[in-house]
């Protein structure tokens, strides 16, 4: 776990990639718990256009505004694309998941700078910052 999972509570803004409209999936249970606890939330999926009637957007880069953070709800290889669409895009903060995060994404994002969280579930680490 990271140091950083003090700091992230104070971001108000986030994208969840890899966003589900299955209710059931941990990509929408993630979406849903940040929105209700009064975050703004970007929803980022390739193929969907709405999640729980909100817009949602095809990558971090199709964002009308760059998040404070990025959590990843993705599996492992697809992980370092959404790394590098986020160090394109200018996000500084990122974490991963449980089951999304890889070495080498990982590396990327520290190399490129930015703060990584891996190991720990949002909706966890969240329900001590309440």
């Amino acid at each position: 776990m990271s140091n950083y999972v003090a700091e992230f509570p104070k971001y108000r803004k986030w994208a969840v990639v890899g966003v589900s409209e299955d209710r059931a999936k941990y990509g929408n249970k993630i979406y849903r718990d940040l929105r209700d606890a009064g975050y703004t939330v970007f929803a980022v999926h390739p193929k969907l256009e709405t999640v729980e009637g909100d817009p949602c957007y095809a990558s971090i880069r199709d964002l009308p505004e760059i998040p404070d953070v990025v959590d990843l709800v993705v599996p492992p290889g697809a992980s370092l694309k959404v790394v590098e669409d986020c160090l394109a895009s200018g996000a500084k903060r990122i974490w991963f998941q449980p089951g999304s995060e890889s070495d080498e994404a990982i590396q990327k994002a520290q190399e490129g700078g930015m703060e990584v969280v891996h190991d720990a579930c949002i909706m966890i680490q969240k329900q001590a910052w309440v």
